[in-house]
């Protein structure tokens, strides 16, 4: 659809947002109005988007099959498999898509079908006073960090970090994606799968023992750090952070997390849930550097000192057992038994 079209469709006021200007600061969770999204029935109609990096054929086909076996209907627009370079389409394309299915009213959810690079990118074309009027689930994880950030910090509507189209839904992701999104309960306690995998990533640590309370806030390491400083950031004080990687390498996580650090987004905060972090560990061959601390020794380093509880190895990130995590909500973390619990319903 053009955008002249478009902006028909919607009214000509309708593609509009408040100037920038006016959200020169990290949107305080204490502030923000939130808006809890109805939750989810089988036979609910999901809205399927590539917000950021361009889906294939095969990866379209898996999603909507991942959707369907959940119970839902799924629609998408002809520009699912649109590409610009890395991206799923270009930026115009992306924010009318998300435009357009917060306006469906047929439309219960919006699931993004995978992550990678360019949500941030249209934050600034989407129309958050549509999607304050029309609140509905918006959910995934990794790239999609930006909009759940975006969305909340802009509308006070909570977001899901939690799979996206072409995940593996597993019994476990499955059954957490349906007790937080449809059949929510007022303390819902999220335990951590039991992986087989003999990776020492996936071991739970606890950094620093103790139990704290607060309102979720985080997602991708890489993507939280970047909104630092943008319209779109959101105010971590007396919050429980949450945390995932992939790919980065000890000295890159070092950078990100002292730059968290530095600019008080942790030093703040009431807690610190990490989930796996995934493929982080040095690699001398790429990067240069031949005497790198570990994982491990970086993330006590930089987060045993905080007098925060902090625990690693939580299950979601980068990874097939994922639990779904709403931003905005109340939740206890407890760095000993590595659980959260939600203390209110994300959905009503």
């Amino acid at each position: 659809m053009k955008r002249k079209n478009f902006i028909k469709t919607l009214g000509a006021a309708a593609i509009f947002t408040t100037p920038l200007n006016n959200f020169n600061k990290a949107a305080s969770l204490d502030e923000i109005q939130k808006i809890k999204p109805k939750r989810l029935k089988k036979g609910d109609t999901v809205g399927l988007a590539a917000p950021g990096s361009f889906i294939t054929e095969d990866e379209l086909q898996q999603s909507i099959k991942n959707l369907e076996d959940l119970g839902f209907k799924v629609h998408h627009t002809k520009r699912i498999l649109s590409r610009t370079g890395y991206l799923g389409g270009n930026d115009t394309e992306r924010a009318e898509d998300l435009n357009e299915m917060f306006a469906d009213k047929n439309i219960s959810a919006i699931m993004c079908a995978r992550g990678g690079y360019g949500c941030a990118r249209i934050l600034p074309l989407l129309n958050y006073d549509l999607i304050k009027k029309n609140p509905k689930v918006i959910i995934g994880y990794s790239d999609i960090t930006s909009l759940l950030y975006g969305i909340y910090a802009r509308t006070g509507l909570i977001g899901f970090h939690g799979p996206v189209g072409i995940s593996t839904f597993n019994d476990y992701s499955k059954e957490y994606f349906e007790k937080v999104l449809m059949n929510p309960s007022d303390n819902l306690t999220l335990y951590n799968a039991k992986e087989d995998d003999s990776d020492n990533s996936y071991k739970v640590k606890t950094i620093k023992s103790g139990k704290a309370s607060g309102e979720l806030a985080g997602g991708n390491l890489s993507i939280v750090v970047s909104m630092i400083g943008t319209p779109y950031d959101i105010d971590t004080k007396d919050k429980i952070i949450f945390l995932e990687e992939i790919g980065e390498e000890p000295y890159r996580i070092d950078r990100m997390l002292t730059q968290l650090i530095q600019s008080g987004k942790l030093t703040n905060a009431n807690g610190i849930a990490l989930g796996v972090f995934r493929r982080c560990e040095a690699k001398p061959s790429d990067s240069g550097i031949t005497n790198s601390f570990t994982l491990e020794e970086v993330l006590f380093d930089r987060l045993s000192d905080l007098g925060i509880p902090v625990v690693y190895g939580m299950s979601f990130g980068h990874i097939t057992n994922k639990i779904t995590l709403p931003i905005g909500v109340k939740a206890e973390l407890n760095s000993v038994e590595a659980t959260l619990k939600l203390l209110e319903p994300a959905v009503i």
